[in-house]
């Protein structure tokens, strides 16, 4: 039983892990990028109406993306801070607007995704594969679908969520990437 729980426990970590939106870097030390990757996804509160990415360069990391929990920026910074080879940390991370009308859509996007076919496996706690950024009525797809057909219903599923003003679909189909 220990075996298959440790052998759950690694697949999900490898999973959560291969999920992060990080570019790719020419020349950037990959244990340095796997080290900040890491401690994004432990942020305490980084959720799926979070997106965080970031660009190495040399010791400087970048932060960039949006929050909704604004203690995530904050937090960000302070975990990546700590990982070593990192000199300095520029972030540019924007935390979206409270808003209850936001939170209206993030609730029934959510809801509306969850419920639609098979869509909810991207949206499962512990890193989701798809983020759902809602800033002022207007919604971003961010991440990884396993295929076409769910990077299309994605798209026509947010777009029919009530008071959502426009959808800019960023997500990327890559088997390997998506739950």
């Amino acid at each position: 039983m220990r075996v298959i729980r440790n052998f759950i426990v690694l697949s999900a970590t490898i999973l959560a892990f291969s999920s992060l939106n990080v570019p790719a870097q020419s020349g950037s030390d990959p244990t340095l990028e796997r080290q900040v990757q890491k401690k994004i996804l432990r942020l305490p509160n980084y959720e799926v109406f979070d997106n965080i990415s970031f660009d190495i360069n040399g010791g400087t990391v970048t932060l960039y993306g949006e929050v909704y929990n604004a203690r995530n920026k904050k937090d960000a910074e302070a975990y990546v801070e700590d990982v070593p080879g990192v000199t300095r940390v520029v972030n540019n991370i924007e935390i979206l607007p409270l808003s209850n009308f936001d939170d209206s859509i993030r609730r029934n996007l959510y809801q509306s995704i969850s419920n639609f076919g098979g869509l909810s496996r991207y949206l499962w706690t512990g890193n989701p594969s798809v983020r759902l950024i809602v800033s002022r009525g207007h919604v971003t797809l961010e991440g990884y679908v396993a295929n076409k057909g769910d990077y299309d219903s994605m798209y026509v599923v947010a777009r029919g969520v009530s008071g959502v003003f426009s959808v800019k679909n960023n997500l990327k189909v890559d088997r390997d990437k998506a739950r």
